[in-house]
């Protein structure tokens, strides 16, 4: 007589799971397109060209980074973020959560990174565009602000960079928004994004596989809130040291 124990809840759930992924692969490589599909391009610069032209804003967002370890296993960690932006040069992102806790300042002059944690702050001069500080903190600083592909006024052109394959995988709700889900993949990244349908096409959650590293591990970013007007006041873009603060320098790239 065979066993009534009952199976474990992970086992049960794993294979519910994997059949609900098989099912759903099955559709999916039915649906998709060789090429990039005109429509998902359109949708894309839709989006990116609606927030371009967005003299300010803010969003606050929820993110998630995959860790792979050697045995590869896949680890989680998580943050919240708000990042502010008046164009054409002032930027303030706040990082809070697992692995980092951050204020992140540019105020067309210099840029600032304070963590609260340790009451510690660089701040380095920084060109005079928002464009131009997201690529100097990149290259020179190894320092990516959040979201910041999204930032740059030519962010369909950056997103774009390298696309060989894209297409629309169908509607879906994100925060309770209906949106268009989009899939690009590059020669060693996957995208995926989700354009908010009606007269804002603002982008409501992006998916990044990197696919060159062991077991392709995600980074993911969902929207929780956009705020096309924004009340910005003097201290939102400038950063006055904490009592007790101490001035550190940036390590060389």
């Amino acid at each position: 007589m065979q066993s009534t124990a009952l199976k474990p809840l992970s086992a049960i759930l794993a294979k519910t799971g994997t059949l609900m992924a098989v099912a759903v692969f099955s559709l999916a490589v039915q649906a998709q397109p060789t090429g990039i599909d005109p429509e998902a391009q359109r949708l894309l610069k839709a989006s990116m060209d609606f927030l371009a032209g967005q003299k300010q804003f803010s969003a606050d967002t929820r993110n998630t980074l995959e860790i792979v370890l050697k045995s590869g296993q896949k680890i989680e960690f998580n943050h919240t973020a708000r990042q502010s932006v008046q164009r054409p040069n002032k930027l303030r992102a706040e990082r809070t959560g697992d692995l980092v806790n951050q204020v992140f300042v540019y105020d067309g002059k210099s840029l600032t990174l304070y963590n609260p944690r340790d009451k510690a702050y660089a701040q380095v001069a920084a060109p005079e565009t928002l464009e131009g500080m997201l690529d100097f903190a990149r290259t020179q600083l190894d320092i990516v602000a959040p979201a910041g592909d999204l930032i740059y006024k030519n962010a369909y052109e950056i997103l774009m960079d390298g696309v060989t394959d894209g297409f629309v995988v169908g509607k879906a709700v994100i925060e309770g928004v209906r949106c268009d889900q989009l899939a690009f993949r590059a020669p060693q990244v996957d995208l995926q994004i989700w354009v908010q349908e009606g007269a804002q096409p603002l982008p409501r959650r992006f998916v990044i596989t990197t696919r060159d590293l062991p077991n392709a591990p995600q980074f993911a970013v969902t929207v929780t809130r956009w705020n096309l007007k924004p009340t910005f006041n003097a201290q939102t873009f400038s950063f006055t040291p904490p009592a007790g603060a101490k001035r550190v320098e940036f390590l060389p790239r």
